[in-house]
C-alpha cells in the first residue's frame, strides 16, 4: 500500500476511533435516542469511506500487478469479491 493512502487510511480510523467511543459516551449518558443513530449514521459512512479509499489502492494497484503477471483470473475473483462484500 501506499504511504500516502495508508496514512490517510489510519487518519480516518483515528476519527471513526474518537466518534466510536464518542458514541459509547452519549450511551452511558442516556443521550437522545435519535441523537445516537446520528452519530451511528457518521460512523458508517466514515468507515464505508475507509473501505472505499482501500478498494480504489487495491484495485488500482494490487489487481493491476495481477494482470500484468498474467494473474488474470486471481485478479478476477478479487474483484468479484470486493463487489460482493460492497454490496451487504
Amino acid at each position: 500500500m501506499r504511504k500516502d493512502i495508508k496514512n490517510k487510511v489510519v487518519r480516518r480510523l483515528k476519527i471513526i476511533e474518537g466518534q466510536v467511543r464518542g458514541l459509547q459516551d452519549m450511551i452511558n449518558d442516556d443521550i437522545y435516542c435519535i441523537n445516537v443513530i446520528t452519530q451511528t449514521s457518521a460512523i458508517k459512512q466514515a468507515l464505508s469511506g475507509v473501505e472505499n479509499a482501500l478498494m480504489e489502492e487495491h484495485l488500482g494497484c494490487c489487481v493491476v500487478e495481477q494482470i500484468k503477471k498474467g494473474k488474470e483470473v486471481k485478479a478476477k475473483q478479487e474483484i468479484l469479491k470486493v463487489y460482493r462484500l460492497k454490496r451487504k
